[in-house]
């Protein structure tokens, strides 16, 4: 690690903007988080418009801090009534809730909060000193290599989003063909633009990520209302007792390894580790019979694993350029605004925005604790404001913020239009990540695709002939053909299982 970046990154981070839109970020964040049916996807999508105007530094450290705040915001309504504030905190729920019942959700939310500190921090270490040397290798790419790796995030992230791994091929490639509509680079023509002169410079990304993610999430809530129940725990002892640190440490040991590096696999993501890593300490407690019944490490754990993960998905996304999640795929679109190019080359072209923004996280978990630690009680009580009140206030701000951008009424009326594109979508369970991430990946996917023919002259071999994008298609295939053959050996046990039987 080049602790020279190190220090510019900290210098940066601590500059009183810089910590200022942090704090803004880890608190807005929080409140996105314990709002029941927005998440971090959404929350980052409906904010992203603020950040125009900022430097590319400051709107990443904002961005950032919206994701691993809402990270925690999460528990905060998982905790206290039962209902998670997005999927990474569903298994919090089990003996959060629990806890609460027997009066103890203030050790609960505390040891929650001090967890996802303590995971968030190392995960940022670990961070530091891996992406820079993956970066380093990956600069050596040639636009063979490149179309490989955006195959394989395309691939992953298609296969691992919403259940259905066809469901999310088809999204994927439906964001590729409308990555397609402008002006052809090579050939200089328009294509399918029907018209419209909005259209030739492209399918703008922030109106189609809003309408999907935010403007989708109000619709299929007044849809679906989420019920709140009034909150009947109590939030005193919110420090942890000296018994439950000696319960929790290895939990929350355990959940960050699990979560940094389930949170690299792109596609995996907070949701899959929190799983995993509830799993994991329950195989090796020394009571799992009790878990579901409110133990501290079934809370230490999860909470741990998914503010870990949450760094950990920004590896592949600062230094390959691929998004671990739905929300870094968000950020992805979010670079290509700012006017930068994601991949291997943006931490040596731009290392103040790589570094800084990793600088900021460590202040920022400071923030998060600070925060979360006396004014728990506060953000539940942002539970009490009626949905009625906050639906016209997210579509204003939503409406405000696509039309601010260009001052273009086209891109409002691009973000209803996906709006009810992305509610009939959740109708059918067709998740919008991997359309969002074809969107924004479609267009280096042709650039890439087109160089690597010219170089070959026409033939595709090239990308079977060098090994580093012949290995990488052949991890993107596996990504593909492994829910296949489990599905099928799963069935084939089955059916043995059902003659011995």
């Amino acid at each position: 690690m080049n602790f020279d970046h190190l220090l510019l990154g900290f210098s940066l981070a601590t500059t009183p903007v810089n910590l200022m839109f942090a704090f803004l970020g880890v608190l807005l964040g929080t409140i996105i988080g314990a709002l029941p049916g927005i998440g971090p996807s959404a929350g980052v999508a409906l904010l992203l418009p603020v950040t125009f105007g900022m430097s590319p530094v400051t709107a990443m450290i904002m961005l950032a801090g919206i994701y691993y705040g809402a990270m925690y915001g999460g528990t905060i309504t998982s905790v206290l009534i039962n209902t998670p504030g997005e999927s990474a905190s569903v298994m919090t729920t089990l003996d959060g809730y629990q806890m609460a019942l027997k009066g103890r959700a203030g050790a609960a939310l505390g040891m929650a909060a001090l967890g996802s500190f303590i995971a968030g921090t190392l995960s940022v270490v670990l961070l530091t000193l891996s992406a820079p040397p993956l970066a380093e290798w990956a600069v050596t790419f040639g636009p063979p290599e490149y179309f490989a790796l955006m195959v394989l995030g395309l691939t992953t992230l298609a296969s691992l989003t919403g259940g259905s791994m066809l469901k999310g091929l088809a999204m994927a490639m439906a964001g590729l063909l409308m990555g397609t509509i402008g002006i052809d680079l090579m050939m200089g023509q328009p294509r399918y633009t029907f018209g419209q002169v909005e259209l030739l410079d492209r399918l703008d990304f922030l109106p189609v990520a809003v309408g999907l993610f935010a403007i989708a999430e109000i619709l299929s809530n007044i849809y679906r209302p989420v019920r709140v129940e009034p909150i009947k725990a109590t939030l005193s002892g919110l420090l942890p007792t000296r018994q439950d640190w000696r319960d929790s440490w290895g939990a929350i040991g355990r959940g960050t390894l699990i979560g940094f590096f389930v949170g690299v696999l792109p596609g995996a993501g907070a949701t899959i580790s929190s799983f995993l890593a509830y799993a994991a300490e329950r195989r090796v407690s020394r009571r799992p019979e009790q878990f579901g019944t409110g133990v501290i490490e079934g809370v230490a754990a999860p909470e741990s694993a998914n503010n870990a993960a949450s760094t950990g998905a920004l590896v592949p996304l600062m230094a390959l350029g691929i998004p671990g999640s739905g929300t870094t795929a968000v950020m992805l679109g979010a670079l290509t605004l700012y006017g930068l190019q994601p991949g291997p080359l943006l931490m040596s072209t731009h290392p103040e925005v790589f570094w800084g923004m990793a600088a900021s996280m460590y202040v920022g978990n400071v923030m998060l604790l600070i925060l979360n630690l006396p004014l728990a009680p506060v953000f539940a009580s942002i539970l009490r404001i009626p949905y009625a009140v906050l639906i016209p206030i997210i579509i204003g701000i939503s409406m405000f913020g696509v039309y601010s951008v260009e001052n273009s009424v086209f891109n409002v009326a691009v973000a209803i239009l996906f709006g009810g594109i992305g509610f009939v979508m959740r109708m059918y369970n067709y998740p919008p990540a991997p359309l969002v991430l074809a969107l924004v990946l479609g267009p280096m996917v042709e650039k890439a695709l087109r160089q690597s023919m010219q170089m070959s002259l026409g033939s595709p071999d090239i990308f079977v002939t060098r090994p580093v994008s012949a290995g990488i298609l052949a991890f993107a295939l596996l990504a593909v053909l492994y829910p296949v053959f489990a599905a099928l050996w799963s069935r084939r046990r089955g059916r043995a299982v059902a003659s011995a039987g």
